[in-house]
């Protein structure tokens, strides 16, 4: 493979355009959508003549299907619902990141709008006021897609110093990950926290406690604006559950969930009834985890690596290698919240959150 020409953008120059000022009236609005994929975003940006207070009051908008595996050629047209608005790290003052569902031409959710009936699932189960908090973990590659930092021909040395890491021979791109943190507080999502880790290069960041459908939306978004940051600086995201194989970590989205009754008193009654219920649907929620039904997760969930086995199901208090795990600090306290370990790094997070909302809070 031939090396790939060295690409660089002048940013003073940039900034010389980024500065002339505008109509105080005006918004630039970069409406953001969930691809055919089921795991890429995509984006483009119209200009709003008033600041939105809300994505209620935002028009829908349209965009060739053809050419993001969402329609054919022939009746290309898919429309973007606006249904979550963000300040905009990027371009910040007025303008605005706008989250939207994708519906085809005769009106029907696309393949890929997992959000429609995951806003179905939350809302017969708000009395219960479901939590949620997930975990995302991911790798930055070089525009190769080499993992960033690794020798070009050979590997780094073995896990172990990595996770949780500090100096430059054991954390690679941290301007990237700082970056991204300062930009989802400064755009309102609940990122509450990151870390380096187990693989080199590898990073997570954590979303929530966030209620409902806000779970999905914000780490959509949030996963967005990775990309965008990522690409200021020349580097490539994979949310790829197991990017390199062979003795090293895959890459998960663990996540939290709680009811309100599980928050509460003696709420371990309702966590271990919560239990019960996801364990007589494993197969449902292993094909929910990936956007693959499966194929993804099969690679990353072999029982090895701080994972369970994709093929069974288990339990444990502070069990890394169980699909559920109840934290050291909920057993003694007898309340809190479960760790749902199986989903995957590239998962769609509406349909995760949906799914555990109808086994555990609907019993369907």
């Amino acid at each position: 493979m031939s090396s790939l020409p060295k690409i660089s953008m002048n940013k003073t120059i940039y900034d010389r355009y980024m500065s002339l000022p505008l109509d105080q009236n005006l918004a630039q609005l970069t409406y953001i959508w969930i691809d055919g994929t089921g795991e890429y975003v995509r984006a483009k940006t119209r200009t709003h003549y008033s600041v939105p207070k809300s994505a209620e009051e935002l028009p829908i908008w349209n965009y060739d299907g053809s050419s993001t595996y969402q329609a054919e050629g022939s009746n290309s047209d898919v429309y973007l619902h606006p249904v979550a608005l963000y300040k905009d790290p990027f371009l910040q003052g007025n303008h605005k990141l706008v989250l939207c569902e994708t519906y085809k031409y005769n009106k029907k959710p696309t393949e890929t709008n997992h959000r429609h009936s995951c806003v179905d699932a939350m809302n017969k189960a708000k009395e219960l006021h479901p939590w949620f908090g997930m975990e995302q973990e991911y790798s930055l590659l070089d525009r190769d897609l080499h993992p960033f930092g690794w020798p070009k021909s050979g590997f780094p040395g073995p896990q172990g110093p990595y996770y949780c890491g500090v100096g430059a021979n054991k954390v690679f791109a941290r301007d990237v990950v700082e970056a991204h943190y300062r930009a989802c507080l400064y755009s309102g999502i609940r990122i509450c926290g990151t870390n380096a880790e187990v693989m080199p290069a590898q990073w997570e960041y954590q979303v929530g406690p966030s209620e409902g459908i806000d779970m999905g939306d914000e780490l959509w978004m949030s996963r967005y604006i990775l990309h965008r940051v990522a690409e200021d600086f020349g580097v490539v995201v994979s949310l790829d559950p197991k990017p390199i194989p062979g003795d090293w970590n895959g890459a998960g989205c663990h996540t939290n969930f709680s009811t309100e009754a599980m928050r509460g008193e003696n709420g371990i009654i309702d966590i271990e009834k919560a239990i019960d219920r996801l364990s007589r649907h494993h197969l449902r929620h292993i094909k929910a985890y990936d956007p693959k039904e499966g194929k993804d997760n099969e690679r990353r969930l072999t029982g090895h690596h701080e994972t369970s086995s994709i093929h069974d199901f288990s339990a444990g208090v502070a069990n890394r290698g169980c699909s559920i795990r109840i934290p050291r600090s909920v057993a003694e306290e007898r309340k809190g919240y479960l760790e749902d370990r199986r989903p995957s790094s590239n998962c769609d997070p509406y349909r995760v959150t949906e799914v555990i909302v109808r086994t555990t809070c609907l019993e369907e």
